[in-house]
């Protein structure tokens, strides 16, 4: 009964990581969509969100164990290098902001699919862990 309880736990823990990932992924996308483009503000705001998420996604890391696990680990990787991405492009003007805030947005939304992965390989149970 322990068991099923904890499984459905980190479920439902990977399931809000990645709506947390979907939401600042839509956040970013948002922002560079907008007219005059993202601002300084809202790279801010995305860099400290990017921040929170993967810290959260590191500490679900060592609940998992085989796909589900470098699934999350890449997640991570992926959204501290959109996190540097969006700090650059605070700082940027002209054609640099514009490639920092595309790769920011790239590497958010590879993260949101490296999460999903993850997802995918916790509710296969036991046969993806290898």
């Amino acid at each position: 009964m322990s068991t099923a309880v904890d499984t459905s736990h980190v479920k439902d823990a990977l399931n809000h990581l990645r709506s947390a990932a979907q939401e600042l992924h839509a956040a970013i996308t948002d922002a560079a969509a907008k007219q005059g483009g993202a601002t300084k503000a809202d790279l801010e705001a995305f860099s400290q969100k990017a921040k929170s998420v993967a810290q959260n996604l590191k500490s679900t890391i060592n609940t998992q164990s085989g796909a589900a696990r470098k699934a999350l680990t890449d997640a991570a990787t992926e959204l501290e290098t959109s996190q540097k991405k969006a700090a650059e492009a605070a700082k940027a003007s002209g054609q640099a902001f514009q490639d920092s805030v595309k790769q920011a947005v790239g590497g958010v939304r590879a993260s949101v699919q490296k999460i999903s992965d993850a997802v995918a390989a916790a509710r296969s149970g036991p046969s993806a862990k290898k």
